[in-house]
C-alpha cells in the first residue's frame, strides 16, 4: 500500500509535504511533482520517498492562448502517466498540497477513485484546490472550523526552540529567500532608530539583494546581520524578539509556533490578496500586526517595537494557536486511509 505525495512549484507549497513526510519514514511514500517550479530541489535526492515522479507540466494561468492549449495537452499526458503510477503502486490515497504541480495526481486519483486529501496553505482557496475540494474526501485548512485538523503542519524544531518574548534586543526582517523590497526598504528606514536603541538588526534579504542592502547598511554607518537563504531559519527565529515579515502560510504559522511577535507587510500580488488574509485571521484574534506596503507608517512601528508588555503578551497567546502534533496528526490520518483502502 502506497501514498502519493503531490503539489508544489513553491516553498510554501513543499514545506507541507515535508513537515508530513518526515512523519511517514518507513512507509511506502511517493512523490509527483512537476519538472517546473521548485519541486526538484526540494525532493529529487530526498530518500525518505521510496519513488519520485517528476512529470512535465507548467502553470496554466498568466499564459497566452496557446500557452494555455500547451500546458492542458501537457497536463493531460501528466494525468494519464499518475494514473498509471497510482494503479502500478497500488496507491491508496492521494495527499495534495495544492500549486499547478499538484493537478496530475489529483485529476488522476480521482479518476481512479482512490481518496483525495487536500491540504490548503492560505486563509483564500488556491485556484487548484477550490476546484478539487467537492471531490476530496478530507478538506483540511487551518482557518477552516470545519476543518477535521486545524492546526498547521510545522517542523517540530520551530517549536522546539519557542520561547516568550519579554523585550526587543533583536529584530528580524524576513523578505524570504527572493527578498521583498518593500521590506529592505523598511528595514534601513528605521535602521538608524534600531541601532540608537541597541536593537540588533537580522535581515533576510534575498539571495540577489545582498550586496546591495550591506552597502546600504555601511552608507547609514549601522551594523546588520544581512543573508539570503538559510537553513537554520528555527534557530534564527529563536534568536529574535520580533519579526517584520511577508505573510506567506509557511513562514507565518513557524512564526506562531516560535512565539515569535510579528508584524506583517503581505505580499500585494499574492494570488487573491491571500498573504493580507493569512495576516488578517492572526490580526483579528489580536495576535499580530498588518501594514499594506503602501500604509507602513514607521512611528507606528516603533511604538510596537517599544511597547513591550503587549508583545509579551502577543507571545504568551500564540502558544495557543497552533499544535505542534499538526505534522503527526495528518501522517495519522494518511496512514488510516491507506489501511482501509
Amino acid at each position: 500500500m502506497s501514498i502519493i505525495m503531490t503539489g508544489g512549484g513553491t516553498g510554501g507549497h513543499l514545506a507541507i509535504v515535508r513537515a508530513v513526510k518526515e512523519e511517514l519514514r518507513g512507509e511506502k511514500i511517493i512523490y509527483i511533482g512537476s519538472v517546473s517550479g521548485q519541486d526538484r530541489a526540494w525532493f529529487e535526492n530526498d530518500s525518505d520517498f521510496e519513488k519520485k515522479y517528476f512529470l512535465q507540466t507548467r502553470g496554466v494561468v498568466n499564459q497566452g492562448i496557446l500557452g494555455k492549449i500547451k500546458s492542458l495537452w501537457m497536463l493531460a499526458r501528466a494525468v494519464v502517466e499518475s494514473y498509471n503510477i497510482i494503479k502500478q503502486e497500488g496507491v491508496k490515497v492521494v495527499f495534495c498540497v495544492g500549486g499547478f504541480s499538484a493537478a496530475p495526481a489529483s485529476i488522476a486519483s480521482i479518476l481512479a477513485r482512490v481518496p483525495l486529501v487536500i491540504h490548503e496553505q492560505n486563509a483564500i482557496i488556491g485556484s487548484l484546490n477550490k476546484r478539487l475540494a467537492k471531490y476530496a474526501k478530507v478538506f483540511i485548512s487551518s482557518y477552516s472550523n470545519n476543518s477535521p485538523i486545524k492546526s498547521y503542519p510545522v517542523k517540530k524544531e520551530f517549536f522546539n526552540m519557542a520561547r516568550t518574548r519579554k523585550n526587543v534586543k533583536t529584530i528580524l526582517f524576513l523578505g524570504g529567500s527572493q527578498g521583498s523590497l518593500a521590506i529592505n526598504n523598511l528595514a534601513i528606514a528605521l535602521a538608524p532608530w534600531l541601532s540608537s536603541e541597541n536593537i540588533k538588526i537580522v535581515h533576510q534579504a534575498g539571495v540577489k539583494n545582498i550586496d546591495n542592502v550591506k552597502a546600504r547598511y555601511e552608507e547609514i554607518g549601522v551594523d546588520a546581520e544581512v543573508f539570503g537563504f538559510a537553513n537554520n531559519m528555527s534557530e534564527i527565529m529563536s534568536n529574535a524578539d520580533i519579526a517584520i515579515a511577508r505573510s506567506g502560510a509557511s513562514t507565518l504559522w513557524e512564526l506562531c509556533a516560535n512565539n515569535l511577535p510579528s508584524i506583517f507587510i503581505p505580499y500585494p500580488y499574492a494570488a487573491g490578496d491571500h498573504q493580507f488574509f493569512n495576516a488578517k485571521f492572526l490580526v483579528e484574534q489580536e495576535l499580530a500586526f498588518v501594514f499594506r506596503e503602501n500604509e507602513i507608517n514607521t512611528d507606528t512601528i516603533k511604538n510596537i517595537i517599544k511597547d513591550s508588555k503587549n508583545l509579551e503578551i502577543k507571545s504568551k497567546a500564540l502558544k495557543s494557536t497552533i499544535d505542534k502534533n499538526g505534522s503527526r496528526q495528518i501522517a495519522e490520518l494518511l496512514l488510516n486511509m491507506s489501511n482501509k483502502g
